[in-house]
């Protein structure tokens, strides 16, 4: 056994791969693998099932990795311990395990959908990110809120950096749900690394400006043609700007009458009505494959800035037009108007391309309109 508990000793020992051990107490060891310049620090322990294996075979270890001194790596010891005795894991779990553990659950327990959405979330912020790789048991709060900062988008204007806030907020719920999943499989011992982290505060509202038809009509009326075609658009897919604008002529099929997007919860394909699919074949005739389908008056994408800039120029050319209206207005539109036609709120999941939960959350009151209608027609006294 080798002394480990002063760095000045720890110096003096010989890089080498095996670690030096430190017994802490009777069949749990403190390791440290010294390396070039200090080193790394594991914990090994005796198998309940070792009688019979030999060598290495009989134990379990867990990196610790590299920590400021003795007594931490000896905290560290003692919380692994403790919860290998609790029936937690020995292995290593990182979060992104954690994540398709969850994913899985929700197919099981809710469905398709719900498990599409949480898959959605993990796939473009969990799995191939650095938060993915981290063990649950070393995730820390600090890590939790830097990942949630980074979703805040501080290109655009307020409202912009207020939906990213609460597209976080979502994003941060399904993690949690995920990493509490975790804890009661017992992968983990506690859930101090996420606990801590709160949501975005003051961030979700629903959508209140809605233009009806007439309203609509303006609006398409005063845009010149690049910019009309495009807000049409958005009208018929109730896609997200960003996606219209990515789109290319060949992700529409004209002979099955769909369009394929790319957006926050990944590729789907959306079937498109029949006024859409006309448009649509309006469209892409003439053009190449990989040209926008939506260009902008010089033949390029648009982007944010973009659109923004020309709506502002339609609306300000039709002053009985209520301020306010931005791209996202169309698709907020589109959304409610198939909600308040009785489309099942799955189906609209499916075309907007987000979760039940959100079209429940911001569309239900539309349903609870329509329902209070059609209970007024009934005469009862």
């Amino acid at each position: 056994m080798a002394n480990l508990k002063s760095k000045s000793a720890r110096d003096k020992l010989t890089p080498r791969r095996e670690p030096y051990w430190h017994q802490a107490a009777i069949g749990v060891f403190l390791g440290f693998r010294r390396l070039e310049v200090d080193g790394t620090w594991v914990g090994r322990r005796l198998r309940a099932d070792a009688e019979g294996l030999k060598g290495s075979a009989r134990y379990v270890t867990r990196s610790f990795g590299a920590l400021p001194g003795f007594v931490e790596a000896q905290k560290a010891l003692q919380a692994w311990d403790a919860g290998v005795d609790a029936g937690v894991t020995h292995q290593a779990v990182t979060v992104a395990d954690a994540a398709r553990a969850y994913v899985e659950h929700l197919r099981d327990q809710k469905g398709a959908p719900a498990a599409a959405d949480a898959e959605g979330r993990f796939r473009r912020l969990v799995l191939d990110a650095p938060i993915g790789r981290v063990a649950l048991d070393k995730l820390q709060a600090t890590a939790v809120r830097a990942w949630l900062r980074a979703q805040i988008d501080e290109d655009g204007d307020a409202d912009d950096e207020r939906k990213s806030r609460d597209s976080a907020n979502r994003n941060l719920a399904t993690l949690k749900a995920s990493l509490n999943f975790a804890l009661r499989d017992r992968l983990v011992a506690t859930d101090a690394g996420w606990r801590p982290v709160g949501k975005f505060a003051g961030v979700g509202r629903r959508r209140e400006l809605f233009l009806g038809r007439e309203d609509r009509r303006r609006l398409l009326d005063v845009a010149e043609p690049h910019l009309r075609a495009f807000m049409e658009g958005l009208l018929l897919t109730a896609a997200r700007p960003g996606e219209l604008a990515a789109a290319v002529v060949a992700d529409v099929n004209t002979r099955e009458g769909t369009i394929a997007l790319a957006g926050k919860t990944g590729p789907r394909v959306v079937a498109l009505s029949t006024v859409a699919a006309a448009s649509m074949r309006t469209q892409v005739k003439g053009k190449l494959p990989r040209a926008p389908l939506f260009p902008d008056p010089h033949g390029r994408r648009w982007d944010r800035h973009t659109w923004k800039k020309a709506i502002g120029v339609a609306v300000a050319a039709a002053p009985e037009l209520p301020r306010g209206i931005v791209a996202y207005t169309l698709r907020h539109c589109a959304i409610s108007e198939l909600v308040m036609a009785g489309v099942d709120s799955v189906l609209v999941a499916n075309v907007a391309g987000t979760s039940v939960a959100m079209i429940a959350e911001h569309y239900a009151h539309l349903r609870h309109e329509d329902t209070r209608a059609r209970l007024d027609a009934v005469q009862m006294l």
